[in-house]
């Protein structure tokens, strides 16, 4: 019998149980099988880790991420409106309201808090990615 991991499902498979096993899987010892299941039954939840292995989960953990992917998910949608805005005037060929410089800053910006869930500081709050100070200043 060989254990398998699909991160992709976040779900185990045994060859000799199962007659579709997804392509994703990586194989795993049954000793570490046995302990996810044994925190799990303790309250914790298995995850999936940074090199696509089983992990286990505190709740607070998830709690905590899931806040901060609100955030982030937020965060994009209130600066959105500043991206079309330039992409339209350029489009139009007028005069644009930001500077080339600043959407560039706008779009690194952005890039960061696409990336923010995968960087080595998720999800500490003080850490999240910062917004350059003038967007604040622009009128929506």
């Amino acid at each position: 019998m060989t254990i398998f991991f699909s991160p992709g499902a976040v779900g185990f498979y045994d060859d000799e149980v199962n007659s579709v096993i997804p392509a994703d899987v990586i194989e795993i010892d049954k000793e570490v099988c046995d302990a996810l299941f044994q925190g799990r039954s303790h309250g914790r939840r298995i995850g999936v880790g940074p090199d696509g292995g089983p992990v286990l989960l505190d709740p607070a953990e998830d709690y905590t991420a899931a806040i901060e992917r609100a955030w982030r998910d937020t965060e994009i949608a209130r600066v959105t409106w500043l991206r079309d805005r330039h992409r339209d005037e350029l489009e139009l060929g007028g005069a644009t309201s930001i500077t080339p410089s600043q959407y560039t800053e706008l779009l690194a910006f952005i890039q960061s808090l696409r990336d923010w869930p995968q960087s080595e500081a998720f999800p500490d709050t003080p850490r999240r990615p910062e917004a350059p100070p003038w967007i604040a200043d622009q009128a929506q």
